[in-house]
């Protein structure tokens, strides 16, 4: 089926994503590895890490897949689930889910400068000590600017690059704790590491931002060769890949006899020098940065055409809708990129805690915008579909009451003096007064829909 023809649509494109990248950039947008996942290990054991990093996905990843393999297939515009709840809900609503997103990826990517300077700061202590550590993350920004630059298609190739790469280090450690567990201990330690409530607590909401983050790859969706076909085949397909690679390497470290409760943030490099010697440790260091850089670089694509789209529906200045030959909208990567910088160096708890519940009013949206399109368009051409009305209903219910339930644990955590869930709906209380203020300012094409 041809695309689906689109305002969007730029002809400076020469050539699109395909398949293969789009999963490997949609890899990157989610998980980045096994990188991550140690905070879970640590704080819930062996046993119900596993379950959850199993649990999750059939909770979380898979009604999500689902949802944007419907509107992605149906709508593939570039904006994404801007576009789905746009037209679903209207303008303003609209305009809450950019809102909402962009708001997010403030914290969101804070997060992969910080871990990038972690792992490069165990590889080489002296590169980064005192302001040699923001030096680097400034470049992981600048590096990630300029691939962008040269197009949607450039960085899934080179995401499936940084996908061998990143991943072929834990093959190696999943065979060197194999072969350790059979030949030199032989106890596996399934119940080392247990924890109490509120480290479970903490490993399910770390649990929830492994794997948040599947709509992101939408906004591209001019970008992508024939997308009716290929979103749906790659939501599927990589929330099976990300489930693999975060449970394989977890099981491996159970069967080797690893504890459990010496897993934190960084503690991969500790398990490969334990397992195989202090050459894979540095290898598996590594990875971490390119870790890092896989993630930042994959998402800066994603949520660079939020601000690009709004400046074309003239909710921005159209200076910011400005594309280059290759079909980027570089002014907005420009100003997404100052503004990440600035967000530099707050917590990794706190920054989850902030993600998480904007990200999440976000994604309720979107779940809202499947059933309305439901409703109000049936004869939409869905290549796609996400089973029955019924069923469309029923794919919102878990991932909303996960979202209800990572806002109520982290009703402790506190930003900027006060607590990080009142901080979190100041922010989402200034969508509408910010929609507003686009309307009298830089409002010129709006049409409303009723």
């Amino acid at each position: 089926m041809p695309v689906v023809a689109s305002k969007r649509t730029s002809g400076q494109l020469q050539r699109r994503m395909r398949l293969i990248p789009l999963i490997a950039a949609t890899y990157f947008m989610v998980a980045g590895g096994p990188y991550g996942i140690e905070d879970i290990l640590g704080g819930a054991g062996y046993l119900k890490a596993l379950a959850i990093l199993i649990v999750l996905p059939l909770l979380w990843s898979f009604p999500t897949a689902l949802m944007i393999g419907e509107l992605a297939s149906a709508l593939p515009e570039e904006g994404g689930f801007y576009v789905w709840v746009r037209r679903a809900m209207g303008p303003f609503w609209g305009y809450q889910e950019a809102w909402l997103s962009l708001a997010a990826s403030v914290f969101d990517m804070a997060i992969y400068p910080t871990l990038f300077l972690l792992y490069l700061n165990r590889a080489f202590p002296a590169w980064t000590a005192g302001w040699r550590g923001t030096v680097w993350e400034l470049a992981l920004i600048a590096v990630c600017c300029l691939w962008n630059l040269r197009g949607a298609p450039v960085v899934g190739d080179g995401s499936v690059t940084l996908f061998v790469v990143l991943l072929s280090p834990f093959a190696v450690l999943i065979a060197a704790a194999v072969w350790h567990g059979m030949h030199l201990h032989g106890n596996m330690a399934w119940r080392s590491g247990a924890a109490g409530s509120a480290g479970l607590s903490t490993a399910i909401l770390v649990g929830l931002w492994n794997y948040m983050g599947w709509d992101n790859a939408s906004t591209v969706a001019q970008e992508v060769e024939d997308p009716q076909r290929n979103y749906p085949r790659a939501m599927l397909l990589a929330t099976i890949i990300v489930a693999l690679t975060y449970a394989l390497p977890l099981a491996a470290m159970a069967f080797a006899g690893l504890d459990a409760a010496r897993f934190s943030t960084g503690a991969w490099a500790d398990a490969a020098r334990t397992l195989a010697g202090p050459w894979l440790e540095f290898i598996v260091v590594l990875g971490g940065t390119v870790m890092g850089l896989g993630m930042f670089n994959a998402l800066m694509m994603s949520y660079a055409r939020l601000p690009m789209v709004l400046a074309e529906d003239g909710m921005l200045p159209s200076l910011i809708a400005a594309r280059n030959r290759y079909g980027v909208p570089w002014v907005a990567v420009l100003l997404c990129a100052v503004a990440w910088a600035l967000a530099l160096h707050f917590s990794f708890e706190r920054l989850i805690s902030i993600d998480l519940m904007l990200y999440g009013a976000s994604l309720v949206l979107e779940f809202l915008a499947l059933v309305v399109l439901r409703f109000r368009e049936p004869e939409l051409e869905r290549p796609f579909k996400a089973g029955s009305l019924a069923t469309a209903i029923a794919l919102g219910v878990a991932p909303t009451l996960l979202i209800v339930y990572a806002a109520y644990v982290s009703r402790d955590e506190h930003m900027a003096n006060m607590p990080a869930l009142l901080f979190g709906l100041i922010i989402a209380a200034a969508g509408p007064v910010l929609y507003a203020l686009s309307r009298m300012v830089w409002a010129r094409r709006i049409v409303s829909e009723t």
